[in-house]
């Protein structure tokens, strides 16, 4: 995929990021995410004490993928290596709680966008408990299959 496509796939729908951080004990660390794009980066949060967060604090370097397709003809996919930037101020968090909103039934059956004071009141007791991650990619891999035109 070309840049302009991998930003395209990214931020179109609501794929879900899967997510492998390290553990203390070296091992992988897996988990699902939702994410939003930020200036051409992915970024998700979650609680500051959960175990994704405290592997990163240890450790910054992660691996998103982001996959789509049911049939081998459709298969697509975004795989970054990267490392972590971990952002702590309330008032980021509260923009990513909105944005990620605006992408996901995080409020509600469907997606919606919420103004300043509506995300304060959804989701600003949490803000200050979470952390949010801004993917910092150092290699980027991807594929899709329907530019093979069935040679495969």
């Amino acid at each position: 995929m070309t840049d302009a496509e991998v930003l395209a796939f990214l931020s179109e729908g609501t794929r879900v990021l899967q997510l492998a951080t390290i553990g203390g004990d070296g091992a992988p660390h897996q988990a699902p995410m939702w994410f939003t794009m930020d200036d051409g980066k992915i970024v998700f949060r979650s609680f500051t004490k959960s175990q994704k967060i405290v592997n990163l604090m240890r450790d910054p370097r992660l691996s998103v993928l982001v996959e789509a397709g049911e049939a081998y003809a459709q298969l697509q996919g975004v795989m970054i290596q990267g490392t972590a930037t971990l952002v702590t101020d309330p008032e980021y968090v509260l923009r990513i709680y909105g944005a990620l909103a605006a992408r996901y039934p995080m409020v509600g059956d469907e997606p919606i966008e919420m103004g300043r004071q509506s995300l304060q009141n959804a989701f600003g007791r949490f803000a200050p408990k979470n952390t949010a991650v801004i993917v910092e990619p150092t290699k980027v891999t991807t594929w899709d299959h329907s530019k093979l035109g069935g040679a495969y």
